[in-house]
Formats: C-alpha cells, sequence, structure tokens
C-alpha cells in the first residue's frame, strides 16, 4: 500500500539526509463537552479572577487525550518517531474536539512490516521535518512533544477595580501581577513536561491565545530535547527554553551561542480619563495624539525592560529575537514582549557548515479556502 504522509517533499528529502523515511499521517481527536458542573465551576472562580484551574484542567486532559490517541496509531504503523505534532481545539454543536495531527517517521531501514506487533515510539516533535533537520544537525536530539497552559480570567473583581483604576492613567499594577503570573504558569508547566521525560532544553516554543468557554487560554507548544553541551537535566535541573526556530537556534550555534531560557515581560496600562478624552478630541482633527504615543512608548519600554532584567539575573548575554504585542482590554492595553536569553558557549558547532536550501524553503500553499465557507487547514 502507498505511504500517506503529510510531510511535504522539502521534509522528505531533509528526512533522507539523516537517514530517515516518511511514514503516514497520523491523528487523534477527543470530543469534550464543558457539561453544567464546570460551567458553574468555571463561573465562580471567574468572580475572583487569575487562572481558572477547572478550565485548565479540562483542556489540558483533552489535549493529552488526543495526543496519546495519535501516539497510539502511529505505534500501530512501526513508527521511529512523529514529526509536525499539532494540538488544535476545533468548536462545532456546543462542544469542543480537541485534535493533535503529525507524520510519523522510520529509520531508511527499520520499516515494521505489514501486521507486525505495535512497537514504542522513539519521540515526538512540535517541529516539522525541515525543522527537525536543523535541530539535529545542531545537535539537539528529540525526546517529547511538550506542551504547557494556562486558562485565566481577569474576572468581575478584577473588571470593578479595573474602572477605578481606569480613572487614572499609567500601569495598573494589579493587572500586570495577574497577567505576568498567567504568562509565567504556562511557561513553568512547558518545563515541567519537558522534565519528566529527562530532557534538558525545550526548543522552539511556540505561544498561542485562544478563547474558551469565556475565558482565554494561552498555550506555549515546542520539542523537549537533550543537547550534550547544555546542562543535564538532573533532580534540581531547569531545562532550557526558547523561541527560537530550529533554524535560528542553528545558526546561533553555529556562531557559538546557546539558549538560556524564554523571558518575557507583561505590563497592563490605563489611559486615563484625562489622558482619553484628550485623545478623543484630537483623533477629531488631523495629527499627533502625543498623549497615546507617550502612553504606548512607555508601556513598550518598560514590557522591554522587564525582560532585560530577567535575562540579567540569569547572566545572558543577550536577548534575540524580541517581538513586541498589544492587546487592547476594555479600557487597558496589555504590552508583552518575548524574546529568547542567549549566551556564549563552546563546543556547538552544527554537523554540517551550511544548511540545505531545502531546509529554509517554506513550502507553498497549494489549497486556498475562501473565508467564510468554514474550511479549516487540519494538516499539510
Amino acid at each position: 500500500m502507498p505511504v500517506t504522509t503529510g510531510l511535504s517533499g522539502n521534509e522528505i528529502y531533509c528526512l533522507h539526509l539523516k537517514g530517515m523515511t516518511p511514514g503516514e499521517l497520523v491523528v487523534g481527536n477527543s470530543v469534550h463537552s464543558l457539561g453544567f458542573i464546570g460551567s458553574i465551576g468555571a463561573g465562580l472562580r471567574n468572580i475572583m479572577g487569575g487562572e481558572v484551574t477547572q478550565v485548565t484542567q479540562i483542556i489540558h486532559e483533552g489535549r493529552q487525550q488526543a495526543f496519546k490517541r495519535m501516539v497510539k496509531e502511529a505505534e500501530s504503523h512501526g513508527g521511529t518517531g512523529i514529526s509536525g505534532v499539532t494540538s488544535d481545539l476545533r468548536h462545532f454543536h456546543g462542544n469542543v474536539e480537541f485534535l493533535s495531527v503529525g507524520s510519523t517517521v522510520h529509520g531508511e531501514n527499520d520499516r515494521s512490516p505489514a501486521g507486525a506487533a505495535a512497537e514504542k515510539l522513539g519521540f515526538s516533535t512540535a517541529h516539522n521535518a525541515q525543522e527537525l533537520y536543523c535541530m539535529l544537525d545542531a545537535g539537539y536530539s528529540p525526546c517529547h512533544f511538550a506542551f504547557g497552559n494556562v486558562a485565566y480570567s481577569v474576572g468581575v473583581t478584577g473588571g470593578i477595580l479595573g474602572s477605578l483604576k481606569s480613572l487614572g492613567r499609567g500601569e495598573v499594577k494589579e493587572f500586570s501581577d495577574v497577567f505576568n503570573q498567567t504568562r509565567h504558569l504556562a511557561l513553568q508547566r512547558i518545563i515541567g513536561d519537558a522534565r519528566q521525560y529527562g530532557a534538558n532544553a525545550v526548543i522552539g516554543i511556540e505561544t498561542t491565545v485562544l478563547p474558551f468557554q469565556g475565558v482565554h487560554e494561552m498555550l506555549m507548544m515546542g520539542t523537549a530535547c537533550n543537547h550534550p553541551q547544555l546542562p543535564p537535566a538532573g533532580p534540581n535541573g531547569v531545562p532550557v527554553t526558547s523561541d527560537m526556530t530550529a533554524e535560528e537556534t542553528w545558526n546561533l550555534a553555529a556562531m557559538g551561542y546557546a539558549p538560556l531560557k524564554l523571558v518575557l515581560g507583561t505590563a497592563v496600562y490605563a489611559l486615563g480619563v484625562v489622558g482619553g478624552l484628550t485623545a478623543a478630541l484630537k483623533s477629531i482633527s488631523r495629527g499627533e495624539i502625543n498623549e497615546l504615543t507617550t502612553l504606548v512608548y512607555d508601556a513598550r519600554e518598560h514590557a522591554i525592560g522587564l525582560i532585560r532584567q530577567e535575562a540579567a539575573a540569569i547572566g545572558a548575554d543577550s536577548v534575540v529575537g524580541i517581538r513586541t504585542h498589544i492587546h487592547e482590554m476594555g479600557n487597558f492595553l496589555e504590552f508583552m514582549a518575548v524574546g529568547t536569553a542567549v549566551k556564549r558557549a563552546a563546543n556547538l558547532a552544527p554537523q554540517s557548515p551550511v544548511l540545505p536550501p531545502q531546509a529554509i524553503i517554506r513550502d507553498k500553499d497549494t489549497w486556498i479556502s475562501t473565508p467564510g465557507l468554514g474550511a479549516t487547514l487540519e494538516s499539510k
């Protein structure tokens, strides 16, 4: 029977360079209802704000169940590993589907014959096969797909406090603290997930924020792996974390830099009544709104300053790949800065002198869906 894989031609080429071949596309899913009890519990927790632990647990369990079913299917195909694992939420008919999709890979000489007993999977990775090449060439051995999540809400009390705080201009420290805590909870949990697999690094972390049952879920996904030149993951060890892409990780390794930690800082600011009225009046005419210019500049600099302080505390040489995000929350703006702290280290040179073009070419979408038709891409 022909192999049906989600891997592209470029990915298959990269696998071949590392002695692997493509395997079957594998899927795992689980459809859940939040349920009457869960809705009440989440609603009560929303009054206080912060993490909604019951919803966090429901989402975590759903994602885990879908992932385990995908792994079971991959093992039935005799896969050495799974590349390009995704973990999605799909809402339909009042329910939510947790969906994991990936593609199995095999060693060129270890494909199990049809009907053979399922073997335990060797590894799973959030990286596609092109990124997997970059990881392997840079000395990272993938262990397991890793994720950490947190469901959170500002809450009713936060809203009342926020209404009072919005009368003044500047940072709302109470909100900044809540959002900093929730953002770091997701990071702590992906670190905890990686530690259980004995990994000393989590590479290529991607962060998404999704609405769920009246709250928001912050999800971090990456690949737990090991690198011989990074500190070992002992009982008290903390794995390295990075949101650099696999290609960036390879490039910096070639320059003698190792990732230390994904650093992030959040600051929530209110424009204030006076500033808001001034900005509103000025928006009628053309020209710069000085109050907003100053506020946004100061808030962004404050968020960047937070990650600079965090990086300095761990002895980093630089923070690379900094990105800033702004989220509107009624009368408030959340400013978030994210980057990866790095430090020079010895013996990090990749195996190859350069990356092949096939490892960095981005595949072109050949299926274009018209917005509004309801079609969603589940795999390549």
